[in-house]
């Protein structure tokens, strides 16, 4: 039977001021439940309302980008599951990041997409949002992620966001998003 050193974990997410966690699969009422929970731990935290909305925000955004994944591509088992973590630094900059599993190539196209926002300037990150919210919506695809709010993330964020693709097997790889603000 697997044990896992219950400190040890503790240790590494008071190391790296981790205030929230959470990996499985995400269902709505999960989110909201985890979401409920990070108000309430900002708001003991006498964090200011603007600071609550621009994390809660974050999470919200990343969370059900990974669930309508999830469910459009009809994802089971270890494929399903997926992680949040926020932290805070020692300077007060929350940073929320998130991860699942995706295929290759929705993969490849996110991280381009993440990468490609990562060197505009603000004035740059509206133009690209402005310019987002006049191109149609192609509903013959199941997958349209990287848009608005990839988009909207990037604007909200106080530093430039980061993404990660590392490949998991034949089929997939993970995807990782961070936003510090």
């Amino acid at each position: 039977m697997l044990t896992p050193d219950i400190y040890a974990l503790r240790q590494t997410f008071m190391q790296e001021r981790i205030l929230l966690s959470f990996n499985g699969p995400f269902t709505e009422s999960l989110i909201d439940e985890i979401g409920s929970a990070l108000r309430e731990h900002m708001l003991a935290l006498v964090e200011s309302p603007s600071a609550i909305t621009d994390v809660f925000s974050m999470y919200i955004e990343m969370t059900q980008n990974i669930r309508r994944y999830t469910m459009e591509h009809d994802l089971q088992g270890a494929a399903a599951s997926a992680i949040i973590v926020v932290s805070r630094d020692s300077d007060g900059v929350y940073t929320v990041s998130a991860g699942n599993m995706v295929y290759h190539a929705d993969g490849e196209r996110l991280l381009a997409r993440a990468q490609s926002l990562q060197e505009m300037d603000k004035v740059a990150l509206k133009a690209a949002f402005k310019a987002q919210l006049r191109q149609p919506r192609d509903t013959s695809k199941k997958f349209n992620g990287a848009g608005l709010g990839l988009i909207d993330m990037a604007r909200k964020a106080t530093f430039p966001l980061r993404a990660t693709l590392t490949v998991e097997d034949t089929d997939f790889s993970f995807f990782s998003l961070h936003a510090s603000l």
